[in-house]
């Protein structure tokens, strides 16, 4: 329910979940989330054993989707607006920031304003002091030399708060996503260093093909909120070695998909012509990619054909969302623009679930150390 301000009163005992973690000292592991979207991130640290108590994004239709798919509810409104409940002091605060600023998809512009919410992410940080912190973000914050001015002053800042704090740069098709996606994380905890998620398939990602087979088929219920934007090979075609690294064979940014290897970066453009293309012969009866033997012909001289074959269309919602590695029982809300947009700009819940673990592997060691050791001098003595 909410207040009379509008934000979440919290019902904690309703907030205890099975996928909670509880600590070593009998208190469960909690986070709040800032900009959390469709939930994407939360559900990873859910299913490692945190207990979410309060979420908000400014997206209405995201907040839906989290409202649908998780629990305690999320508030919608301006998250540089809206504190926290009082009385909250979660062990972990969790958040990815508006990225446009620093995307190298975006204007790369530091005097965007959803730039400043990486500063405000700390400045909750600040005000809750929770034992520890992960802001995700695009690869760019933390490689591009353009944002090195940014990228170290969030790092002395988190150095002044205390918390030993690590940057990575992970890839979610190490960490059973079928998609090459490269993010940042900047981690920080009070009295433990951070340590690298595990990589589970490094080597050997998986593939958009068994992705897609976890779903039913096109068009049937579970995988039919499809887009309507045609397939429309380029008057000017632009030709690269291979059909699916690097030509640009259709009109708009969407590029057919390797079903035999990880999907490129799933956009938050989608709807349109910027969403990824299946080959529904390949996928249902392994037939070659059209894709490729049209890139042949053009190889040969040919001239570009005006119109592409049925056979080909656009991803579904549950497609990119399988491909973000969303369960398939996931349900998404809004127009069909909005549902792509909140899973393209989604953290894959697979690659979030391996960070958590991560944090709270290092918790549980501060925590070990912290405990009396039974038998020891100084447990008999308490």
């Amino acid at each position: 329910m909410f207040d009379h301000q509008g934000t979440l009163a919290l019902d904690f005992e309703a907030s205890a979940r099975p996928e909670r973690m509880v600590g070593m000292d009998g208190a469960s592991y909690t986070a709040i989330s800032l900009y959390s979207g469709a939930g994407g991130l939360d559900l990873g640290f859910a299913r490692a054993g945190f207990t979410v108590r309060w979420a908000i994004d400014h997206d209405a239709f995201a907040v839906q989707t989290y409202n649908a798919n998780l629990e305690p509810y999320a508030v919608c409104g301006d998250v540089l607006a809206v504190d926290p409940p009082a009385g909250i002091r979660p062990t972990l605060v969790i958040g990815g920031p508006p990225c446009q600023g620093f995307s190298v998809m975006g204007r790369m512009n530091p005097d965007d304003p959803r730039s400043q919410h990486v500063d405000h992410f700390f400045d909750v940080v600040e005000r809750l002091q929770p034992r520890a912190f992960v802001m995700e973000n695009v690869k760019a914050l933390g490689e591009s030399p353009r944002w090195a001015f940014v990228r170290e002053r969030l790092l002395s800042r988190a150095t002044a708060l205390g918390y030993e704090r690590r940057l990575f740069v992970l890839n979610a098709q190490d960490y059973g996503v079928p998609q090459a996606r490269e993010r940042m994380f900047l981690i920080g905890i009070l009295g433990g260093t951070p340590e690298r998620p595990e990589p589970t398939t490094a080597g050997r990602p998986l593939t958009v093909r068994s992705a897609l087979k976890q779903l039913p088929r096109f068009g049937e219920p579970g995988n039919d909120a499809a887009c309507v934007a045609r397939v429309v090979p380029a008057s000017k075609p632009i030709m690269r070695p291979t059909a699916h690294r690097g030509s640009l064979l259709f009109n708009g940014s969407g590029r057919p998909l390797d079903l035999n290897g990880p999907a490129k970066t799933i956009p938050a453009s989608m709807g349109g012509n910027a969403t990824p293309i299946i080959d529904q012969e390949e996928l249902n009866h392994g037939a070659e990619p059209w894709v490729v033997s049209y890139h042949r012909r053009l190889q040969e001289g040919k001239p570009p054909l005006k119109r592409a074959p049925s056979r080909l269309r656009r991803i579904t919602v549950q497609e990119a969302a399988a491909l973000q590695s969303f369960p398939p029982e996931w349900t998404f809300s809004g127009p069909r623009v909005a549902q792509y947009r909140q899973v393209g700009n989604a953290v894959p819940p697979r690659l979030a679930e391996a960070v958590a673990l991560a944090v709270k592997s290092v918790l549980e060691q501060i925590d070990a150390r912290s405990s009396p050791v039974e038998g020891s001098e100084f447990a008999q003595a308490a």
